[in-house]
């Protein structure tokens, strides 16, 4: 997903002196197509989520784990970098009145927008709250699930987490947040591993002291298709993101790894597994 500005000028949004890594990557997502994103990673196979083996369920499992602890709640929940999905909300929304959801691109603005408002054309994510439904067991039915997340999304808003104050020097959401969520954002728009590191640093700077960050990311990966763009990844290991969050001043309370299978290895990317971490800010020590 996207976390790295705002207008789609050529080197959206990145200052003109900036790392020109960074400035490289910030030009290459201007080809970026949603559709083509959601086509390849949230449609079978990698969407079928009737096996439960498969990456959808892994990740749906993840979150609602962590969730259903009561531990990772409060009023003020931001997600970083969201690019054109929503599933990584589907189990948050329960315990965050107050949502906001950041990307880099205005097309993925564009597109969260066509399903937060329900318009014709948008993406049909049913099939992922009717998994974390079920996996919830709350009783709760699917459309109850999509109108609260909906609810509670109260912007969607400009990111580029390689500058010190990633949402702007005015910020829109209410700060700091109580968590934080960030999926396939901070790997995909650094060109190097310092640059991951100092991404991470700048979004942790949003969240409370003791508030909790829920990284998902690709692990091994160094580039992936949306369309006509390739886009290239800072290829990362488990122990590369744990020690990034211990660095970053995070206790790391769980950080699990899915392999991807051979018949999820569709061609759109070189991804070789998936990463999930649940990491706490530690208080300021006096």
């Amino acid at each position: 997903m996207n976390g790295g500005g705002s207008d789609p000028k050529p080197a959206a949004g990145m200052e003109p002196d900036s790392h020109p890594g960074r400035a490289a990557v910030a030009l290459a997502y201007q080809r970026f197509e949603p559709r083509a994103y959601l086509r390849n990673n949230y449609t079978p196979p990698r969407g079928d989520l009737s096996n439960p083996d498969g990456v959808g369920p892994w990740k749906l499992r993840c979150l609602a784990q962590v969730f259903a602890t009561g531990e990772v709640s409060g009023r003020v929940l931001i997600d970083i970098g969201s690019g054109p999905t929503v599933y990584q909300l589907l189990s948050a929304c329960a315990h965050f009145e107050d949502i906001t959801m950041t990307d880099f691109l205005e097309v993925n603005r564009q597109e969260l927008g066509l399903w937060l408002r329900e318009e014709p054309g948008a993406f049909d994510w049913s099939v992922y709250s009717q998994y974390a439904c079920l996996i919830e067991d709350k009783g709760e039915s699917w459309q109850e699930k999509e109108r609260q997340l909906r609810a509670r999304v109260k912007r969607v808003l400009p990111v580029d987490v390689h500058k010190p104050q990633p949402l702007g020097t005015l910020s829109l959401a209410p700060l700091p947040a109580d968590a934080l969520v960030s999926a396939f954002c901070l790997e995909a728009v650094s060109p190097d591993l310092a640059s991951f590191q100092q991404a991470l640093h700048h979004i942790t700077t949003l969240l409370r002291p003791g508030g909790h960050l829920l990284l998902i990311g690709a692990l091994q990966e160094s580039w992936y298709l949306a369309g006509e763009a390739r886009l290239s990844v800072v290829p990362v290991s488990e122990e590369e993101v744990r020690e990034a969050l211990v660095l970053g001043g995070y206790e790391v309370r769980d950080l699990r790894t899915y392999i991807m299978p051979a018949h999820l290895r569709t061609g759109v990317d070189d991804v070789k597994g998936i990463f999930f971490a649940w990491a706490q800010k530690m208080e300021v020590q006096v």
